[in-house]
């Protein structure tokens, strides 16, 4: 079973996207530090989307909207599965069908 570690902390990952920009390969930071080179890559290019640098992706503030609007899209339609279900049962314990909203 592999180990899983906490996630790294915002001021180190700002350490090493500095040290990058300072001239440091990412590489000789994996060796030095416990981050692989890729996961600094990947820090490097995200620091430049949130700055404005690159336009290739998602910033940190647009991701954690979506985030949180796709977790509100999911709540609501579970609300709305449970609603349904709540009229369905309530037309059959009253023997009544619910209005469709049309007067046709």
């Amino acid at each position: 079973m592999p180990k899983t570690r906490p996630p790294y902390s915002a001021v180190f990952r700002q350490q090493m996207v500095d040290l990058v920009h300072a001239g440091r390969r990412p590489e000789d930071l994996a060796k030095e530090f416990e981050p692989t080179a890729q996961t600094i890559y990947n820090w490097v290019a995200q620091a430049d989307r949130d700055a404005g640098v690159r336009q290739d992706g998602l910033t940190t503030a647009e991701r954690q909207e979506l985030t949180r609007l796709r977790r509100e899209n999911r709540q609501l339609k579970m609300e709305r599965e449970i609603l349904a279900k709540a009229a369905a049962w309530f037309a059959r314990e009253t023997d009544t069908l619910p209005d469709k909203g049309s007067s046709s």
